[in-house]
């Protein structure tokens, strides 16, 4: 990570540490510099030592299901060295007009034929999308036109613009172009200034599989539709696989929307803290293409330097070891359910529709079948007597109850009838509390209890109630919402009531949602809650903060946590038809 200031002025490149005071003095007098007065270099001016031009190609995009209705003017720059014998590198430019002109003030294709010639750049194809227009009336396809949809596009926080580029727009190129491009993430790359620069970031932040690099020109992470946020999200998300390249200067907007420079600044130095292999490049620039386009070439150079190493994330250390990551247990599942603990520390889930329990031993290894054809389980867990019970959801005859299973013969009992059970927890005093989704309530009923019909709500109005866990000392009972954002937490009484029950946690969700789809849950031996929801795991602390975001293995549902193994350690997860684990500095109950 590297973060640093520009005072480029016609002449090489001087990197200065941020804020740090600079005066160029000559006998005593002090020679003054224009204020965002950067020049191009003879790299971005001129094909140099013999460096063959590539091919420009300009096409229209009408036919976005991600946007309907939109019209957009494209390019494709396909270098003079490529072939088709391998797969090429990628590079995507938002606000194309901006880059793709040879009389522009970034000139991307003089580089681009520049550095492939050199070998500082792979043999990489550029695709230049403009933003798309609504209706007949859309400006040229040079220049700063209005284009009605790009602050929806660019500005908004959500997975759909990378959707648009992935699913539509790329293979759009490919196939009408007959191109090979690389399908390893670290070779491809995504730029734009202003908008375009957070809508680059937002781009690879929600598709880090396909976009590795980015680089942003005066980045917009100001407050148009929410982008000032992302500071404190990388500050609380496990860390990405990107590499971010920032440019601003002191002399950018400063509006009703926020400060560009500061919010450029504040995203430096939450990358910093986060750990992440970035530079911030900050000058004296306005809101324009002049600095970005001085240093471009650098810029391009060290995206596109060898991967190293980066340092242990600040922000989940406490939470994860430096080298920890998702690893597959298994998978091939119809929908998995129920993450359980096991007194013994062995871990236990339920493939629901296939009526089957599963068991994975403290040491590890593939899962061995426990119970099989004996009830539809989406929650369980054992009790202080050792007995395992479990929220059944119904098979043939037998209606949705509460049941206690016998570890030891995997007979099968009921304990309540006439309810509509999704997660459960049991507290040592033997009373056991499940989440009713549908009614918005959670119920409680003695695990003395034999064939109890209806038992009675304890508390309500939770927005869909589902994932339920236990404080350590079983004072509190935390119950998730997945048609809401907030967690509750509730106190336990003597008598086992609930009262005073606060949303106490705040869970993230996505912005293309109302929700936060908070599902399973598991509670360490800290008190720090580990929810499962539309954003992945997210972690609080035990005065209710979140801490963070611990990003999903694959794009699918997340669906209930338990830790399991040695010293109760790793943390696994129900991931649709998988499962997954990963080591924790945590500890479970």
């Amino acid at each position: 990570m590297k973060i640093i200031m520009s005072m480029t002025k016609r002449k090489r490149m001087t990197w200065l540490g941020l804020f740090a005071a600079v005066s160029v003095c000559a006998l005593g007098v002090v020679t003054a510099k224009a204020v965002d007065d950067y020049e191009l270099g003879r790299e971005s001016l001129e094909r140099l030592n013999g460096a063959p031009q590539g091919k420009v190609d300009h096409f229209v995009f009408a036919d976005s299901r991600v946007f309907p209705g939109t019209s957009r003017d494209c390019w494709v720059y396909i270098p003079a060295q490529y072939d088709g014998s391998e797969p090429a590198a990628l590079m995507v430019f938002q606000d194309g007009h901006a880059y793709v002109s040879e009389t522009g003030q970034i000139r991307v294709p003089v580089v681009f034929d520049n550095m492939i010639h050199s070998g500082e750049l792979p043999v990489t194809i550029g695709i230049f999308v403009n933003p798309g227009h609504r209706g007949d009336d859309a400006p040229p396809a040079m220049g700063w036109g209005r284009r009605d949809n790009r602050s929806f596009e660019y500005d908004t926080l959500s997975a759909d613009y990378a959707k648009f580029l992935i699913d539509e727009l790329i293979p759009h190129v490919v196939g009408g172009y007959d191109l090979r491009l690389t399908d390893d993430p670290a070779m491809r790359g995504i730029c734009g200034m202003s908008s375009g620069g957070i809508c680059a970031f937002t781009a690879a932040w929600e598709r880090p599989d396909y976009f590795h690099k980015v680089l942003s020109h005066i980045g917009s992470f100001t407050n148009i539709r929410g982008g000032h946020v992302y500071p404190a999200m990388i500050r609380k998300t496990e860390r990405k696989n990107l590499r971010v390249f920032l440019q601003d200067g002191s002399n950018d907007l400063n509006n009703l929307f926020g400060s560009w420079p500061l919010a450029n600044q504040q995203m430096a130095a939450s990358l910093a803290f986060a750990g992440y292999d970035f530079k911030f490049v900050y000058g004296d620039g306005a809101h324009n293409g002049r600095h970005g386009g001085a240093i471009f070439p650098d810029s391009m150079r060290w995206l596109w330097r060898a991967e190293r190493p980066v340092s242990p994330v600040p922000a989940a250390q406490e939470i994860l070891p430096g080298d920890s990551a998702w690893e597959l247990v298994a998978d091939g599942y119809r929908f998995t359910d129920a993450a359980c603990t096991a007194p013994d520390g062995s871990f236990m889930f339920s493939d629901l529709p296939a009526s089957t329990l599963y068991r994975i031993a403290p040491g590890g290894g593939k899962p061995e079948k426990w119970l099989e054809g004996g009830a539809r389980i989406s929650g369980m867990k054992f009790g202080p007597d050792g007995m395992l019970y479990a929220a059944d959801q119904g098979t043939g005859d037998s209606g949705k109850r509460i049941v206690v299973i016998d570890p030891e013969s995997r007979e099968i009992s009921t304990v309540a009838t006439g309810v509509n059970p999704n997660d459960l927890v049991v507290t040592r005093d033997g009373n056991i509390y499940f989440t009713d989704t549908g009614a918005g309530t959670v119920v409680s009923v003695p695990t003395s209890a034999r064939d109890l019909s209806r038992p009675a709500p304890v508390a309500g109005g939770v927005a869909r109630p589902n994932g339920i866990g236990l404080s350590p000392d079983h004072r509190f009972l935390y119950v998730s919402e997945y048609g809401g954002i907030h967690t509750w937490a509730f106190m336990i009484a003597d008598d086992g009531r609930l009262h005073s029950g606060e949303r106490y946690m705040t869970l993230r969700k996505p912005e293309s949602r109302d929700d936060s789809g908070g599902d399973g849950m598991c509670v360490d031996a800290s008190n720090r809650p580990f929810i499962t929801s539309h954003e992945g795991v997210q972690v609080m602390d035990n005065t209710g903060r979140l801490i963070t975001v611990l990003s999903k293995p694959l794009d699918k549902a997340v669906v209930s946590c338990g830790f399991g193994g040695p010293g109760r350690a790793w943390l696994y997860i129900c991931h649709a038809d998988s499962v997954y684990r990963r080591l924790t500095n945590a500890r479970g109950q």
